[in-house]
This record gives C-alpha cells, structure tokens and sequence, in this order.
C-alpha cells in the first residue's frame, strides 16, 4: 500500500534545450518524447507519485509548458497536485532548487530528473525509507559502464564517500550519481549560494559535496537488481524503449 509522504514536496526538472536529440525537441520537450508506449515524463512522475509524494513542480521551459499542462493538467488524474515552474534559461540542476525555493517553503525535497528512469525491487519502500531517515541529503548512486560522463563518488577503505567529482577524465570508481536527490530544507538555501561553473551551471555536484563536507550526505547504493536510464542521446532513447518494451511483455 502507498504511504503518503506529508512533509516532503517533489521537483521534476524537464527544461534544458535537448540538443543532443535534435531535430527531435525543435518542436517538442525531450521529457514529451515516447519511451515506448509513455511519453517519458511519466517514468519520473511515476516515482514520486510511487514514493508517496503529493505536491509537485514541473520545471519546464516557457515553450514547452502549455504542452505539459495540456498532458498532466492539474495532475488529478494521478492523485498529486501539480504546480508549473518555467526556467528561462537552463544554468544546472542545482537551479531548480532556487527556481522552487518559494513554492518549496522550508519542506524537504525529492528531486528528480525528468529524463531518468529507474526500475528495481521495491524501489517505492527504498525512495520512503530514505526520506524517513533523511536530515541532510540523500543521494542514490549506481556502477556504471561510462562512470566519465557523470558525477562519480570516490570512497575511502571504509566504503565512505570522501567526495563527487563531476565527469572526470580518470574516474576513480564506477559508482555515480543517477537523477534522484533527498534534500533538507536547507537545500535551497545552499544553491543559492552556489557559484557558477566554468560551463555556467550551478552544478548539483558543487552542492552534494557541501553535505558531504557537513558530515550530512547519505550514499544509497543501488545494486545489479536495479536499472537507470538516462534518455539524453539517440542510443539511450532506443534502449530505454526496448527495455520498457521487454518488461511490459513480461506482465
């Protein structure tokens, strides 16, 4: 049965251009793209609606926002309220937390990328054990085969993460970050405090690193039992699909 999570608000952030899947998003978001036999906003909105999260924001750009508002309306169909949120210009994940900062008003937060999906056992019991437990942040991390194109967290010989580096050249580990965050209420308040990078965005590694710097990060490791996909280019699109394909076949 799902638990119904009362002090906890969720961001879904789908804004970004898509360029890597152009011509695809010059006419529509990437988050509105078919994975299968969902547009792909689903998957993310099904893991906070899973989770037990009510009130949620879709950060959108201002082009794409009648669309969204056109497919998830007020979000009653799914049981949750849905607020909409327009991000001018894309500057890091780490921005949607001062573009939610009002609306979030001190709750904690679940955030999500709006093109990652995650399948895995008792994933919903996973997402609300954590956010029970939660006083700082809580992030899930997972091995992967191209640990350079992500954040990738570095352990000491206590299996302690000791720090995140953003795409590094020389990964230290397989383990990186995936799309899915739990941050106090103090989160929007720290990314406001956040300096731009040198590609001008406020980096969610830059603020995941400010917990683990305050002793307040939590690393939830995700084993081979689970699968998380991120459909940001032409390949990952397909095999996304597949995957969903395979497991609906299945059922």
């Amino acid at each position: 049965m799902k638990k119904t999570i009362t002090n906890t608000k969720g961001v879904i952030l789908a804004g970004g251009l898509g360029t890597r899947l152009y011509p695809l998003t010059a006419v529509v978001s990437k988050h509105l793209l078919p994975i299968y036999n969902k547009p792909m906003i689903f998957y993310p909105l099904s893991v906070l609606v899973n989770a037990g999260i009510e009130d949620i924001m879709i950060i959108t750009t201002k082009e794409n926002e009648d669309n969204f508002k056109k497919l998830l309306g007020t979000g009653r169909d799914f049981g949750v309220n849905l607020t909409y949120k327009v991000q001018d210009k894309p500057e890091g994940i780490a921005q949607a937390l001062i573009l939610s900062e009002k609306w979030l008003d001190k709750s904690q937060v679940l955030l999500i990328l709006g093109d990652n999906l995650f399948f895995g056992p008792n994933l919903n019991e996973i997402i609300q054990d954590a956010l029970g437990k939660n006083t700082g942040a809580t992030i899930f991390c997972i091995e992967s085969k191209n640990p350079e194109r992500f954040g990738v967290i570095d352990f000491n010989n206590k299996s302690e993460a000791i720090k995140i580096e953003e795409k590094p050249s020389k990964p230290k580990t397989n383990w990186v970050v995936t799309g899915l965050y739990i941050y106090n209420n103090k989160a929007s308040e720290y990314a406001n405090l956040l300096k731009k990078s040198e590609r001008g965005e406020y980096e969610i590694t830059d603020l995941n690193n400010h917990y683990l710097s305050d002793n307040q990060l939590s690393v939830n490791k995700l084993d081979n039992k689970f699968s998380w996909l991120d459909t940001g280019t032409f390949d990952s699109l397909l095999e996304a699909s597949n995957y969903v394909k395979k497991i609906e076949s299945k059922n």
